[in-house]
């Protein structure tokens, strides 16, 4: 059974602000002539082949470049493009501050001069990703993908005709047949097995030396989400789950824009034997509470430990860290039942 879904109980004054600025942007979606206004002052946020312009804070710390629509202009014009390439901008959404914001793709700029005019660098989003904090990474990861499903969506897949988008970039549309074509998102199931006082771990080859996360797979045609997450964990790791429990869900921009949903499951200690598919997995094994604890403390600019985890904003630390409460409240009172079971 999945858990029911909790919705965070929001101030009266936080919903009115919440539910107009959903509006506006639901409004810039709709109407190009009002969209095409509110870019002229916005915050813009620039990729350069999809890498995403990123500023050192005086902290020391990395962050997505914040530029204000006149200051693109302006870059476009000193490099001497074609000022029709700001029309490209994609709407992401609208700032708590209620500031409009919008990103862009400069690929066709030379890269170095972009980064000396803004005072930043392009990194690769992978890289990103563990550099920014929690607040600012779903942000680059949507513009991205917006980006990305632009750059990929030129032509109509039923009758080969290009499509042309709206201002906000939220949709495009065949020349010929009038189909609408809107962003999309692959689901992905991601689950943190537990054998009620251990949690399986693993690892992929293209992970970063040492890192272990929660496991993870598509959603296969006309599967449920229970049978994607029971599937995948006995392919990869030949177990057989239970008690199978709803967490929450995130945006990956991983391989191309996916959508996690994450979950916790159980394993009977008797049968807990893991048996990794190596076409899968390069790694998979069970980690101790002691273990998972030492790896959550660690900090940025400690030196790299053999084993660690994906960063805070990841839902598969989200997964680890929630386990990892339940087992230390288990500890503390042994009438709390662990893992899900």
């Amino acid at each position: 059974m999945l858990r029911p879904l909790k919705i965070g109980r929001l101030s009266a004054c936080c919903c009115s602000n919440f539910v107009s600025r959903m509006r506006y942007v639901n409004r810039l979606k709709e109407d190009d002539e009002l969209c095409a206004a509110a870019l002229q002052n916005s915050h813009m946020f620039l990729f350069h082949r999809l890498s995403p312009l990123l500023q050192r804070t005086q902290q020391g710390t990395l962050r997505p470049a914040t530029l204000r629509t006149a200051d693109v202009q302006s870059v476009l014009e000193r490099l001497c493009s074609d000022r029709t390439l700001l029309k490209q901008s994609v709407l992401i959404g609208c700032s708590e501050q209620n500031q409009v914001q919008f990103c862009l793709d400069v690929g066709e700029l030379d890269q170095a001069s972009v980064e000396e005019l803004c005072g930043g660098t392009f990194i690769n989003l992978r890289k990103a990703f563990f550099l920014l904090t929690g607040a600012e990474a779903p942000l680059v990861a949507k513009g991205q993908a917006l980006l990305r499903w632009h750059q990929t969506s030129g032509f109509c897949s039923s009758t080969g005709e290009p499509t042309h988008r709206n201002q906000a970039g939220s949709q495009r549309v065949c020349s010929r047949s009038g189909i609408i074509y809107y962003p999309k998102m692959s689901p992905v199931v991601i689950v943190l097995v537990s054998d009620g006082k251990r949690c399986l771990l693993g690892r992929q080859s293209t992970f970063p030396r040492g890192m272990y996360s929660a496991l993870a797979g598509f959603c296969d045609m006309g599967e449920t989400l229970e049978e994607t997450l029971s599937r995948e964990v006995a392919e990869e790791v030949g177990l057989e789950v239970h008690s199978v429990s709803y967490s929450s869900s995130q945006h990956w921009p991983f391989p191309q824009s996916s959508f996690m949903m994450g979950f916790h499951a159980a394993v009977s200690p008797a049968h807990s034997q893991v048996s990794v598919d190596l076409t899968e997995l390069e790694d998979a094994r069970w980690f101790s509470l002691e273990e998972i604890t030492c790896a959550l403390q660690v900090k940025r600019g400690d030196p790299p430990p053999a084993f660690w985890l994906p960063p805070k904003h990841a839902i598969g630390h989200r997964l680890i860290t929630e386990w990892t409460d339940l087992q230390t409240r288990t500890t503390e009172d042994p009438q709390t039942r662990p893992g899900g079971e």
